[in-house]
Order: structure tokens, then sequence, then C-alpha cells
């Protein structure tokens, strides 16, 4: 149902359940938050790639496995039962949506999202949570939530505004309507589009590209812009300070160092 690979520093995962759009189920989620915190700690892997096969790239949660009504079941959280405990809803959330969408953002290598096919609910959360968004031309990002009378769940509150403002977000997530590859990027939820045949072309040439990069510094980097959107002025700056006062301690912060007094291209370890 995952299909996971390293190719040349390069951790491919691959949603793989075409005939459900790939929509995610329970046990899904729960192998995606492993692959990604198993990238996080390989220093072998040095970027990661999130796809998927077939016409979709991730439809959501899988809602067979539960009620439409249910905000567990939108979150791939499994069978609903038929009387709830005040909390369940909440801790089901947490555990399961939430939990799947940290682990992207919190993944200390450069994560690209390359979005085949339609992104809805979770599925464009994902992909909105990824470090890098290449879409292919057909594909399609929808805020489904709105459409079965749910409050969207899988951070989408928390990545939207900062993504596209406060406004915007509210437009797609109070109607709910499809918008497409090119609007998307219009709007700066992704950041190239390109033919569906170019699609894996693309990601790769970026994947190895990043995956050639300073490893740390990129993780640095990742943690600094993501915190500064709910940090102010001192507290960015001390954290940028403290950024800079670890990575000078990296073989590459050296190497590119002594690269640039040589003048010469630099070469990156990843260390």
């Amino acid at each position: 149902m995952v299909r996971h690979a390293t190719d040349n520093q390069v951790a491919w995962i691959t949603l793989n359940r075409p005939e459900a759009m790939n929509a995610i189920t329970s046990d899904q989620r729960e192998r995606l938050i492993q692959i990604f915190s198993e990238a996080s700690a390989d220093p072998d892997v040095r970027a990661v790639v999130l796809t998927a096969t077939g016409r979709g790239f991730c439809a959501g949660a899988d809602l067979r496995w539960g009620s439409p009504r249910s905000s567990e079941a939108e979150s791939g959280g499994g069978p609903v039962a038929a009387e709830r405990v005040a909390g369940d809803v909440a801790r089901v959330i947490r555990l399961g949506a939430q939990r799947l969408i940290a682990a992207v953002l919190d993944c200390e290598k450069p994560v690209i999202a390359a979005v085949n096919g339609t992104a809805a609910g979770i599925g464009a959360h994902l992909a909105f949570a990824c470090d890098l968004v290449i879409a292919a031309e057909p594909a399609r990002f929808v805020e489904v939530f709105v459409r079965r009378g749910l409050v969207p769940d899988g951070g989408g509150a928390y990545l939207l505004p900062r993504l596209v403002g406060p406004q915007r977000a509210k437009e797609l997530m109070f109607f709910g309507d499809a918008l497409s590859a090119a609007d998307a990027e219009r709007l700066g939820l992704v950041n190239r589009v390109v033919p569906a045949e170019e699609l894996e072309k693309t990601a790769r040439e970026w994947a190895e590209r990043l995956a050639a990069g300073p490893t740390r510094a990129l993780a640095l980097t990742k943690q600094l812009v993501n915190a500064s959107l709910d940090s102010e002025r001192a507290t960015a700056f001390a954290a940028e300070a403290a950024a800079q006062e670890i990575n000078m301690t990296t073989a590459d912060a050296k190497e590119g160092v002594a690269a640039f007094v040589e003048r010469r291209g630099a070469e990156f370890s990843g260390r």
C-alpha cells in the first residue's frame, strides 16, 4: 500500500492504492509516520519525495473505514463506535491526522510532494506540509471537509493561512471548490506545475540536487522558516544565531567555506 525505496540518497515514498485514489487507512498513516521518522534519522537519506500511483495523489482518509460524519473516519482513524465518550474525537485527531502532518513538518530532510492527481482533504494537507510542491497539470486540490459538514483537520487551518493568508484560506475551506494546479501555483500553494509525463523527472532532479546539498544546513533552515511564522523578531533572531552556531560545527560548513576560499565547487557530504 505504501512503497518505499532509497535511490541516490533520496527516499521515495509512494502511495499505492490507485483503486481507492490513494485514500489513507490508519495502517498506511502509521507506516508513513514511521518512514518519515526513519528518514530523519538516517544519514544516508538526504532528501525525500512523496508521490502516488494512478489518477489521484490522495483522496483523503478512507471513509469506508467509518461514518462519513466522523472526524475519526476523515483522519483515517478506523471504524467508528456507535457511541462516543467526550474527548474521543479530539484524541483520535491528535494521534492520527495531526501526527502524520507533524511527521512531514518535523522531518529533518527536505520533503518534496510530487502531486500526480487529485489531493483532497488530508491528502491536500499532506502535500501542503511538504517543503516544496511540484504538481502535474491534471492535479487538483480540494478542501473537501465542508462538503461533508466537517471542520478541516490534519493541520489545515494552521497550514493554509500561512501559505495563502486568512482570506484565501477561508475561501478555499468555506466553499470546498476544486483548485486547479495552475491556480494553486498562482496562489503560492505549489512551486511548479509541469506536464504529467515530466513530474517524476522534475521531482528527481530537485530531490537529487537537494541530496547533494549541505543536509544539516537545510534541516536547520527548514526549522527556522517553519518556526518563524509563530515567532516574534527577538525569538526568531535568537534561533537564527543558535542555528548558525550549531551549523558551523558541521563538516559541510567547513567544506563550504574552504571551497569559497579555494575558489572551487563545494562537495557536501551531508555531515
